[in-house]
Protein backbone atom coordinates (compact mmCIF):
# COMPACT_ATOMS: atom_id res chain seq x y z
CA UNK A 1 0.00 0.00 0.00
CA UNK A 2 1.18 3.39 -1.51
CA UNK A 3 0.66 6.75 1.18
CA UNK A 4 1.59 9.59 0.33
CA UNK A 5 3.50 10.71 3.65
CA UNK A 6 4.17 14.42 2.60
CA UNK A 7 0.25 14.52 2.61
CA UNK A 8 0.19 13.08 6.04
CA UNK A 9 2.86 15.37 7.65
CA UNK A 10 1.41 18.11 6.58
CA UNK A 11 -2.80 16.78 7.59
CA UNK A 12 -1.14 16.61 10.84
CA UNK A 13 0.47 20.50 11.02
CA UNK A 14 -2.84 21.97 9.98
CA UNK A 15 -4.66 19.85 12.55
CA UNK A 16 -2.61 20.59 15.24
CA UNK A 17 -2.52 24.05 14.39
CA UNK A 18 -6.63 24.15 14.35
CA UNK A 19 -6.83 22.09 18.10
CA UNK A 20 -4.61 25.46 19.27
CA UNK A 21 -6.78 28.08 17.52
CA UNK A 22 -9.66 26.02 19.17
CA UNK A 23 -8.69 26.52 22.47
CA UNK A 24 -10.41 28.68 25.19
CA UNK A 25 -10.57 30.26 28.58
CA UNK A 26 -14.16 30.17 28.23
CA UNK A 27 -15.37 27.20 29.27
CA UNK A 28 -18.78 26.61 27.26
CA UNK A 29 -17.18 25.95 23.97
CA UNK A 30 -16.76 22.70 23.73
CA UNK A 31 -16.01 22.51 19.76
CA UNK A 32 -14.35 19.64 18.22
CA UNK A 33 -12.09 19.50 15.23
CA UNK A 34 -12.14 16.29 13.37
CA UNK A 35 -9.38 15.81 10.98
CA UNK A 36 -9.61 15.48 7.52
CA UNK A 37 -9.45 11.91 5.70
CA UNK A 38 -6.41 11.63 3.77
CA UNK A 39 -6.57 10.07 -0.55
CA UNK A 40 -4.30 6.72 0.15
CA UNK A 41 -3.35 4.94 -3.42
CA UNK A 42 -3.53 0.90 -3.05
CA UNK A 43 -1.41 -1.01 -5.52
CA UNK A 44 0.28 -4.36 -6.00
CA UNK A 45 -0.80 -7.08 -3.37
CA UNK A 46 -1.63 -7.18 0.39
CA UNK A 47 -0.19 -9.99 2.10
CA UNK A 48 -1.29 -9.06 5.69
CA UNK A 49 -4.62 -8.36 7.23
CA UNK A 50 -5.77 -5.07 6.31
CA UNK A 51 -8.08 -2.28 7.43
CA UNK A 52 -9.53 0.67 5.13
CA UNK A 53 -11.34 3.37 7.33
CA UNK A 54 -14.09 5.49 6.30
CA UNK A 55 -12.39 8.46 7.20
CA UNK A 56 -10.00 8.11 4.12
CA UNK A 57 -10.96 7.26 0.45
CA UNK A 58 -8.70 4.78 -1.04
CA UNK A 59 -7.14 5.03 -4.83
CA UNK A 60 -7.29 1.73 -6.31
CA UNK A 61 -3.99 1.26 -9.00
CA UNK A 62 -3.57 -1.74 -11.68
CA UNK A 63 -4.41 -5.26 -10.21
CA UNK A 64 -4.74 -5.06 -6.08
CA UNK A 65 -4.69 -8.12 -4.83
CA UNK A 66 -5.30 -9.81 -1.38
CA UNK A 67 -3.20 -12.91 -1.62
CA UNK A 68 -4.27 -16.32 0.24
CA UNK A 69 -3.98 -16.40 3.96
CA UNK A 70 -4.74 -12.27 3.92
CA UNK A 71 -8.43 -10.41 4.72
CA UNK A 72 -9.40 -7.03 3.65
CA UNK A 73 -11.75 -5.41 5.97
CA UNK A 74 -13.45 -2.12 5.01
CA UNK A 75 -15.48 -0.55 7.23
CA UNK A 76 -18.98 1.12 6.82
CA UNK A 77 -19.24 4.39 4.79
CA UNK A 78 -15.80 3.43 2.95
CA UNK A 79 -15.19 5.05 -0.70
CA UNK A 80 -12.93 3.51 -2.90
CA UNK A 81 -11.90 4.74 -6.22
CA UNK A 82 -10.49 3.02 -9.33
CA UNK A 83 -7.84 4.48 -11.39
CA UNK A 84 -8.87 4.72 -15.37
CA UNK A 85 -5.13 4.91 -16.49
CA UNK A 86 -3.88 1.92 -14.87
CA UNK A 87 -7.39 0.20 -14.93
CA UNK A 88 -7.84 -0.62 -11.56
CA UNK A 89 -9.24 -3.97 -10.36
CA UNK A 90 -9.85 -5.36 -6.33
CA UNK A 91 -8.69 -9.14 -7.05
CA UNK A 92 -9.39 -11.53 -4.13
CA UNK A 93 -7.42 -14.45 -4.67
CA UNK A 94 -8.33 -17.86 -3.44
CA UNK A 95 -7.85 -18.32 0.00
CA UNK A 96 -7.93 -14.54 0.70
CA UNK A 97 -10.70 -12.77 2.48
CA UNK A 98 -12.51 -9.65 1.62
CA UNK A 99 -15.19 -8.57 4.50
CA UNK A 100 -16.70 -5.20 3.36
CA UNK A 101 -19.61 -5.15 5.46
CA UNK A 102 -21.43 -1.82 4.83
CA UNK A 103 -24.81 -1.01 6.69
CA UNK A 104 -28.09 1.02 5.04
CA UNK A 105 -27.10 4.05 5.91
CA UNK A 106 -23.05 3.49 5.49
CA UNK A 107 -22.93 1.21 2.55
CA UNK A 108 -19.26 0.82 1.06
CA UNK A 109 -18.84 2.32 -2.50
CA UNK A 110 -16.58 1.46 -5.44
CA UNK A 111 -16.14 3.77 -7.95
CA UNK A 112 -15.21 5.47 -10.91
CA UNK A 113 -12.08 8.37 -9.52
CA UNK A 114 -13.34 10.45 -12.27
CA UNK A 115 -15.00 13.88 -11.11
CA UNK A 116 -18.53 14.02 -10.99
CA UNK A 117 -20.32 14.77 -14.14
CA UNK A 118 -17.47 12.80 -15.94
CA UNK A 119 -17.70 8.95 -15.40
CA UNK A 120 -18.72 6.72 -17.68
CA UNK A 121 -18.94 2.72 -18.22
CA UNK A 122 -15.58 1.08 -18.11
CA UNK A 123 -13.67 3.95 -16.05
CA UNK A 124 -12.19 0.79 -13.64
CA UNK A 125 -12.27 -2.18 -13.38
CA UNK A 126 -14.28 -4.34 -10.83
CA UNK A 127 -14.58 -6.41 -8.13
CA UNK A 128 -13.18 -9.77 -8.65
CA UNK A 129 -13.54 -12.58 -5.95
CA UNK A 130 -12.64 -16.08 -6.29
CA UNK A 131 -12.43 -19.06 -4.13
CA UNK A 132 -11.78 -22.63 -3.85
CA UNK A 133 -15.39 -24.17 -4.78
CA UNK A 134 -16.56 -26.77 -7.59
CA UNK A 135 -15.94 -25.34 -11.08
CA UNK A 136 -16.74 -27.39 -14.17
CA UNK A 137 -12.81 -25.88 -15.89
CA UNK A 138 -9.54 -26.95 -15.64
CA UNK A 139 -7.26 -24.74 -15.10
CA UNK A 140 -9.66 -22.16 -14.95
CA UNK A 141 -8.40 -18.30 -15.04
CA UNK A 142 -10.60 -15.30 -14.49
CA UNK A 143 -11.57 -13.27 -17.78
CA UNK A 144 -9.83 -10.21 -17.96
CA UNK A 145 -7.28 -10.51 -15.78
CA UNK A 146 -6.15 -14.22 -17.57
CA UNK A 147 -3.78 -15.07 -14.57
CA UNK A 148 -5.18 -15.95 -11.73
CA UNK A 149 -6.78 -19.57 -11.03
CA UNK A 150 -9.17 -20.65 -8.71
CA UNK A 151 -11.47 -23.99 -7.84
CA UNK A 152 -11.15 -26.77 -5.92
CA UNK A 153 -13.67 -29.07 -3.97
CA UNK A 154 -14.38 -26.98 -1.51
CA UNK A 155 -18.16 -26.33 -1.52
CA UNK A 156 -18.28 -23.97 1.66
CA UNK A 157 -15.30 -22.23 1.09
CA UNK A 158 -15.67 -18.54 2.85
CA UNK A 159 -13.99 -15.86 0.77
CA UNK A 160 -15.65 -13.32 3.02
CA UNK A 161 -18.76 -10.99 3.30
CA UNK A 162 -19.83 -8.42 0.82
CA UNK A 163 -23.30 -6.73 2.35
CA UNK A 164 -24.39 -3.04 1.59
CA UNK A 165 -21.78 -2.28 -1.01
CA UNK A 166 -22.00 -0.69 -4.68
CA UNK A 167 -20.02 -0.94 -7.70
CA UNK A 168 -20.13 1.94 -10.22
CA UNK A 169 -18.82 2.83 -13.45
CA UNK A 170 -16.39 -0.33 -13.87
CA UNK A 171 -16.12 -2.59 -16.86
CA UNK A 172 -12.92 -1.48 -18.49
CA UNK A 173 -12.08 -3.78 -21.60
CA UNK A 174 -8.40 -4.90 -21.12
CA UNK A 175 -8.12 -6.42 -24.02
CA UNK A 176 -10.76 -6.02 -27.10
CA UNK A 177 -14.32 -7.14 -26.36
CA UNK A 178 -12.68 -8.32 -23.28
CA UNK A 179 -13.91 -6.56 -20.19
CA UNK A 180 -14.43 -6.71 -16.58
CA UNK A 181 -18.23 -7.66 -14.71
CA UNK A 182 -19.21 -5.41 -11.84
CA UNK A 183 -18.74 -8.10 -9.50
CA UNK A 184 -17.35 -11.33 -10.60
CA UNK A 185 -17.17 -14.64 -8.21
CA UNK A 186 -15.07 -17.53 -9.47
CA UNK A 187 -15.43 -20.68 -7.55
CA UNK A 188 -16.90 -19.19 -4.73
CA UNK A 189 -18.74 -21.10 -2.23
CA UNK A 190 -20.97 -21.36 0.14
CA UNK A 191 -19.29 -20.18 3.25
CA UNK A 192 -19.52 -16.54 1.38
CA UNK A 193 -22.15 -14.36 2.26
CA UNK A 194 -23.26 -11.87 -0.39
CA UNK A 195 -26.28 -9.64 0.32
CA UNK A 196 -27.39 -5.86 -0.75
CA UNK A 197 -25.06 -5.36 -3.61
CA UNK A 198 -25.87 -2.53 -6.62
CA UNK A 199 -24.01 -2.76 -10.09
CA UNK A 200 -24.56 0.10 -11.52
CA UNK A 201 -23.25 1.59 -14.84
CA UNK A 202 -21.26 -1.32 -15.71
CA UNK A 203 -19.11 -1.77 -19.04
CA UNK A 204 -19.66 -5.59 -18.90
CA UNK A 205 -21.99 -8.00 -17.01
CA UNK A 206 -23.27 -6.28 -13.60
CA UNK A 207 -22.64 -10.03 -12.25
CA UNK A 208 -21.12 -13.23 -13.13
CA UNK A 209 -20.53 -16.32 -11.47
CA UNK A 210 -17.98 -18.93 -12.38
CA UNK A 211 -18.82 -22.37 -10.54
CA UNK A 212 -19.24 -22.40 -7.28
CA UNK A 213 -22.19 -22.82 -4.99
CA UNK A 214 -22.29 -19.29 -3.20
CA UNK A 215 -25.34 -17.99 -2.11
CA UNK A 216 -26.69 -14.38 -2.42
CA UNK A 217 -29.91 -11.93 -1.90
CA UNK A 218 -30.99 -8.67 -2.60
CA UNK A 219 -28.87 -7.82 -5.54
CA UNK A 220 -29.46 -4.76 -8.18
CA UNK A 221 -28.12 -4.68 -11.75
CA UNK A 222 -28.82 -1.07 -12.79
CA UNK A 223 -28.18 0.40 -16.37
CA UNK A 224 -25.38 -1.83 -17.27
CA UNK A 225 -23.98 -2.72 -20.69
CA UNK A 226 -24.06 -6.77 -21.65
CA UNK A 227 -26.24 -9.43 -19.45
CA UNK A 228 -26.96 -8.68 -15.64
CA UNK A 229 -26.76 -12.33 -13.80
CA UNK A 230 -24.68 -14.76 -16.20
CA UNK A 231 -24.02 -17.88 -15.54
CA UNK A 232 -21.12 -20.44 -16.09
CA UNK A 233 -18.41 -23.25 -15.21
CA UNK A 234 -21.11 -24.94 -13.15
CA UNK A 235 -22.47 -22.33 -10.87
CA UNK A 236 -24.66 -24.06 -8.11
CA UNK A 237 -26.03 -21.32 -5.78
CA UNK A 238 -29.67 -20.23 -5.08
CA UNK A 239 -30.23 -16.27 -5.86
CA UNK A 240 -33.29 -14.71 -4.49
CA UNK A 241 -34.68 -10.75 -4.71
CA UNK A 242 -32.89 -9.41 -7.76
CA UNK A 243 -33.69 -6.21 -9.08
CA UNK A 244 -32.69 -5.88 -13.11
CA UNK A 245 -33.45 -2.33 -14.86
CA UNK A 246 -31.90 -1.78 -18.05
CA UNK A 247 -31.33 1.33 -19.95
CA UNK A 248 -33.41 0.48 -23.97
CA UNK A 249 -30.56 2.55 -25.19
CA UNK A 250 -27.67 0.88 -23.72
CA UNK A 251 -26.94 -2.55 -25.23
CA UNK A 252 -23.47 -4.26 -26.01
CA UNK A 253 -22.70 -3.34 -29.21
CA UNK A 254 -19.66 -6.11 -29.41
CA UNK A 255 -20.55 -8.12 -32.54
CA UNK A 256 -19.86 -11.68 -30.67
CA UNK A 257 -22.65 -10.42 -28.09
CA UNK A 258 -25.81 -9.11 -27.24
CA UNK A 259 -27.18 -7.86 -24.11
CA UNK A 260 -29.86 -10.67 -21.85
CA UNK A 261 -31.56 -10.01 -18.51
CA UNK A 262 -30.29 -13.37 -17.72
CA UNK A 263 -27.38 -14.85 -19.90
CA UNK A 264 -26.51 -18.86 -18.77
CA UNK A 265 -23.99 -21.50 -20.30
CA UNK A 266 -22.73 -24.66 -18.75
CA UNK A 267 -19.57 -23.94 -20.77
CA UNK A 268 -18.84 -22.02 -23.65
CA UNK A 269 -19.21 -24.80 -26.04
CA UNK A 270 -21.82 -26.26 -24.09
CA UNK A 271 -20.69 -29.66 -23.17
CA UNK A 272 -21.81 -32.00 -20.48
CA UNK A 273 -18.87 -31.35 -18.30
CA UNK A 274 -19.53 -31.75 -14.70
CA UNK A 275 -20.44 -29.91 -12.41
CA UNK A 276 -23.35 -28.45 -14.74
CA UNK A 277 -24.26 -25.09 -14.36
CA UNK A 278 -28.19 -24.98 -12.50
CA UNK A 279 -28.24 -22.16 -10.10
CA UNK A 280 -31.53 -21.01 -8.52
CA UNK A 281 -32.98 -17.61 -8.87
CA UNK A 282 -36.05 -16.81 -7.32
CA UNK A 283 -38.23 -13.26 -6.85
CA UNK A 284 -36.43 -11.38 -9.79
CA UNK A 285 -37.61 -8.57 -11.59
CA UNK A 286 -36.30 -7.81 -15.23
CA UNK A 287 -37.04 -4.40 -15.76
CA UNK A 288 -36.85 -2.55 -19.18
CA UNK A 289 -36.44 1.24 -19.18
CA UNK A 290 -38.64 3.42 -21.15
CA UNK A 291 -38.43 3.64 -24.56
CA UNK A 292 -37.87 1.40 -27.45
CA UNK A 293 -35.16 -1.06 -26.85
CA UNK A 294 -32.12 -0.86 -28.88
CA UNK A 295 -31.48 -3.80 -31.35
CA UNK A 296 -28.94 -5.76 -29.65
CA UNK A 297 -31.03 -6.48 -26.74
CA UNK A 298 -31.97 -9.84 -26.72
CA UNK A 299 -34.45 -11.75 -24.09
CA UNK A 300 -35.14 -11.49 -21.12
CA UNK A 301 -33.39 -15.13 -20.14
CA UNK A 302 -31.62 -16.49 -22.59
CA UNK A 303 -30.01 -20.05 -21.46
CA UNK A 304 -28.63 -21.97 -23.58
CA UNK A 305 -25.51 -24.15 -23.93
CA UNK A 306 -26.51 -27.28 -21.82
CA UNK A 307 -27.32 -24.65 -18.77
CA UNK A 308 -29.78 -26.18 -16.61
CA UNK A 309 -30.80 -22.84 -14.35
CA UNK A 310 -34.39 -22.72 -12.38
CA UNK A 311 -36.00 -19.78 -12.04
CA UNK A 312 -39.17 -19.29 -10.07
CA UNK A 313 -41.89 -16.60 -9.28
CA UNK A 314 -39.86 -14.02 -11.50
CA UNK A 315 -40.92 -11.23 -13.92
CA UNK A 316 -39.90 -9.87 -17.07
CA UNK A 317 -41.59 -6.60 -18.49
CA UNK A 318 -40.36 -5.15 -21.06
CA UNK A 319 -40.23 -5.21 -25.14
CA UNK A 320 -36.66 -7.27 -25.43
CA UNK A 321 -36.61 -7.67 -29.33
CA UNK A 322 -36.66 -11.62 -29.01
CA UNK A 323 -38.73 -12.47 -26.07
CA UNK A 324 -38.78 -13.39 -22.31
CA UNK A 325 -37.51 -16.92 -22.22
CA UNK A 326 -35.09 -18.65 -24.64
CA UNK A 327 -33.86 -22.18 -23.94
CA UNK A 328 -31.54 -21.44 -27.08
CA UNK A 329 -29.89 -25.27 -27.81
CA UNK A 330 -31.42 -29.04 -27.90
CA UNK A 331 -29.48 -29.91 -24.99
CA UNK A 332 -31.01 -26.64 -23.12
CA UNK A 333 -34.66 -27.92 -24.09
CA UNK A 334 -33.58 -31.32 -22.83
CA UNK A 335 -32.58 -30.75 -19.85
CA UNK A 336 -36.09 -28.88 -19.08
CA UNK A 337 -38.03 -31.86 -20.57
CA UNK A 338 -35.76 -34.29 -18.65
CA UNK A 339 -36.35 -31.98 -15.25
CA UNK A 340 -32.95 -31.40 -14.62
CA UNK A 341 -34.45 -27.22 -14.36
CA UNK A 342 -37.65 -25.96 -13.90
CA UNK A 343 -39.65 -22.83 -14.18
CA UNK A 344 -42.59 -21.54 -12.41
CA UNK A 345 -44.46 -18.43 -11.60
CA UNK A 346 -43.04 -16.64 -14.25
CA UNK A 347 -44.65 -13.48 -15.36
CA UNK A 348 -44.01 -11.59 -18.87
CA UNK A 349 -45.46 -8.80 -20.14
CA UNK A 350 -45.06 -5.81 -22.78
CA UNK A 351 -43.22 -8.45 -25.70
CA UNK A 352 -46.52 -9.76 -27.30
CA UNK A 353 -46.47 -13.29 -28.14
CA UNK A 354 -42.89 -13.43 -27.77
CA UNK A 355 -42.72 -14.44 -24.61
CA UNK A 356 -41.16 -18.05 -25.22
CA UNK A 357 -39.13 -19.32 -27.36
CA UNK A 358 -37.65 -22.36 -27.89
CA UNK A 359 -39.02 -24.11 -25.24
CA UNK A 360 -41.72 -26.97 -24.52
CA UNK A 361 -44.70 -25.32 -24.89
CA UNK A 362 -46.98 -27.37 -23.42
CA UNK A 363 -45.30 -28.27 -20.49
CA UNK A 364 -44.02 -24.40 -19.79
CA UNK A 365 -48.01 -23.40 -19.94
CA UNK A 366 -49.31 -26.36 -17.79
CA UNK A 367 -51.57 -24.82 -15.10
CA UNK A 368 -49.48 -26.01 -12.18
CA UNK A 369 -46.73 -24.22 -13.30
CA UNK A 370 -48.53 -20.40 -13.30
CA UNK A 371 -46.30 -19.44 -15.84
CA UNK A 372 -47.78 -16.13 -17.62
CA UNK A 373 -46.90 -15.54 -21.20
CA UNK A 374 -48.08 -12.61 -23.48
CA UNK A 375 -49.87 -10.05 -20.93
CA UNK A 376 -49.42 -6.46 -21.06
CA UNK A 377 -47.35 -4.25 -19.11
CA UNK A 378 -50.64 -2.13 -18.10
CA UNK A 379 -52.13 -5.28 -16.46
CA UNK A 380 -49.42 -5.82 -13.96
CA UNK A 381 -50.33 -3.55 -11.51
CA UNK A 382 -46.81 -2.06 -11.22
CA UNK A 383 -47.07 1.78 -10.31
CA UNK A 384 -46.33 4.98 -12.87
CA UNK A 385 -42.79 5.22 -12.88
CA UNK A 386 -41.85 1.42 -12.42
CA UNK A 387 -39.69 2.00 -15.81
CA UNK A 388 -38.18 5.94 -15.53
CA UNK A 389 -35.14 6.49 -17.11
CA UNK A 390 -34.34 8.96 -13.73
CA UNK A 391 -34.29 9.05 -10.67
CA UNK A 392 -35.17 6.22 -8.83
CA UNK A 393 -37.65 4.05 -10.01
CA UNK A 394 -41.21 2.78 -8.49
CA UNK A 395 -40.50 -0.57 -7.29
CA UNK A 396 -43.77 -2.25 -5.05
CA UNK A 397 -46.65 -3.20 -7.03
CA UNK A 398 -50.24 -1.36 -5.77
CA UNK A 399 -52.23 -3.34 -3.61
CA UNK A 400 -54.49 -4.85 -6.55
CA UNK A 401 -51.12 -6.38 -8.46
CA UNK A 402 -51.32 -10.06 -9.50
CA UNK A 403 -47.28 -9.59 -8.96
CA UNK A 404 -48.59 -10.42 -5.35
CA UNK A 405 -50.74 -13.41 -5.21
CA UNK A 406 -49.41 -15.21 -8.32
CA UNK A 407 -46.76 -16.93 -7.30
CA UNK A 408 -45.90 -20.67 -6.49
CA UNK A 409 -44.52 -22.58 -3.37
CA UNK A 410 -40.72 -21.91 -3.80
CA UNK A 411 -38.51 -24.75 -2.92
CA UNK A 412 -36.34 -25.27 -0.22
CA UNK A 413 -33.39 -23.44 0.86
CA UNK A 414 -35.16 -20.22 -0.43
CA UNK A 415 -37.69 -17.37 1.97
CA UNK A 416 -40.86 -18.47 1.51
CA UNK A 417 -43.27 -16.25 -0.37
CA UNK A 418 -45.71 -16.42 -3.12
CA UNK A 419 -45.28 -13.05 -4.95
CA UNK A 420 -43.91 -12.45 -8.14
CA UNK A 421 -40.93 -10.04 -8.96
CA UNK A 422 -38.27 -8.71 -6.17
CA UNK A 423 -40.83 -6.73 -4.07
CA UNK A 424 -44.15 -7.31 -1.83
CA UNK A 425 -44.60 -4.31 0.28
CA UNK A 426 -41.19 -3.47 1.52
CA UNK A 427 -38.71 -1.47 -0.37
CA UNK A 428 -35.35 -3.67 0.51
CA UNK A 429 -33.51 -0.64 -1.69
CA UNK A 430 -34.20 2.09 1.28
CA UNK A 431 -31.27 4.09 2.41
CA UNK A 432 -28.22 2.34 0.55
CA UNK A 433 -28.35 2.37 -3.20
CA UNK A 434 -27.94 4.93 -5.26
CA UNK A 435 -30.07 5.42 -8.71
CA UNK A 436 -27.86 8.41 -9.76
CA UNK A 437 -24.18 7.78 -9.17
CA UNK A 438 -23.03 10.31 -12.30
CA UNK A 439 -23.94 13.30 -9.82
CA UNK A 440 -23.04 12.07 -6.30
CA UNK A 441 -20.14 13.64 -4.23
CA UNK A 442 -17.54 11.14 -3.78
Amino acid sequence: MKVNFKTLLLSAMVLGLAISSCERTDDTDDTTVIPVGENITVKGSMTANTVWNAKNKYILEGFVYVESGATLTIDPGTIIKGDKATKATLIIKPGGKIIAEGTASKPIVFTSNQAKGSRNYGDWGGLIILGKGKVNKTPATIEGENISTFGGDVEADNSGILKYVRLEFGGIAFETDKEINGLTLGGVGSGTVIDYVQVSMNGDDGFEWFGGNVNAKHLISYKNLDDDFDTDWGYAGKVQYGLIFRDPKVADQCSCSDSNGFESDNDASGSAATPQTSAMFANVSVIMGDGTPDAKFRSGYRIRRNSAISIYNSLVAGAFPRGGLELGDAATQKNFVDGKNDFRGLIFAGMGTKGLILGDAAKLNDAARKNQFALETSALGLPTGYNSLTGKPALLPISASILLNSGVTLPAGFEANTYVGAFSTTDWTAGWTNFDPQNADY
